[in-house]
């Protein structure tokens, strides 16, 4: 199993799509997009390559895989290193994700 290391704009993605989700729907919903969001890592630390390679191809960046948040319209966004998950964004289903990792990349 490999760790999932979160970069640091991840991890705000995770805290800023919880805390909109709480604003919204109310504390437990933040807290429950919270939960799903940290428990989807758990599938892609056992085997990194289930996530799909279709924005990584779409985006031209080698090695991005994504994986979606169950229960939510959300994915992880990541590569495969060497002794960890590299996770590099949480993001939404409609935001422009293309745009948005084509100024990342």
């Amino acid at each position: 199993m490999k760790p999932a290391r979160l970069r640091p704009r991840a991890e705000l993605d995770l805290v800023e799509l919880a805390g909109h989700y709480a604003r919204e729907g109310g504390r437990a919903l933040g807290e429950r997009v919270f939960d799903a969001a940290l428990d989807a890592l758990t599938p892609i630390q056992r085997m990194p390559g289930l996530g799909s390679p279709r924005l990584g191809l779409l985006c031209e960046i080698p090695g991005l895989r994504s994986w979606r948040v169950a229960g939510f319209p959300l994915q992880w966004l990541y590569l495969k290193a060497d002794d960890h998950v590299d996770v590099i964004r949480l993001l939404g289903d409609r935001q422009d994700i293309i745009a948005i990792l084509g100024g990342d990349g």
